[in-house]
């Protein structure tokens, strides 16, 4: 389980990583709702990190709220399950 979430948070991670190279050089572009299927499926935080540390997204209130939202159920249920 551990590995799963280390491998979708960098995969998010990286999403974000590249989505901003694109956008900053004006190419096709990831897609949102893929953005939004990696962050739902465990790697929230790894979207949330990517968005402050690309400073990508910072500027849509969804992801400002919604990716640390996310990411702040998750790891609760993270805790309830290995406790």
């Amino acid at each position: 389980m551990l590995i799963y979430l280390a491998i979708i948070n960098i995969i998010s991670l990286f999403t974000m990583w590249i989505d901003k190279r694109k956008a900053r050089k004006n190419k096709w572009r990831i897609p949102e709702g893929r953005i939004w299927f990696f962050a739902i499926i465990g790697g929230a935080l790894g979207a949330t990190i990517g968005m402050y540390v690309c400073r990508h997204k910072t500027k849509h209130p969804l992801f400002l709220i919604g990716l640390p939202f996310i990411a702040i159920i998750q790891w609760i249920w993270i805790i309830i399950f290995f406790m």
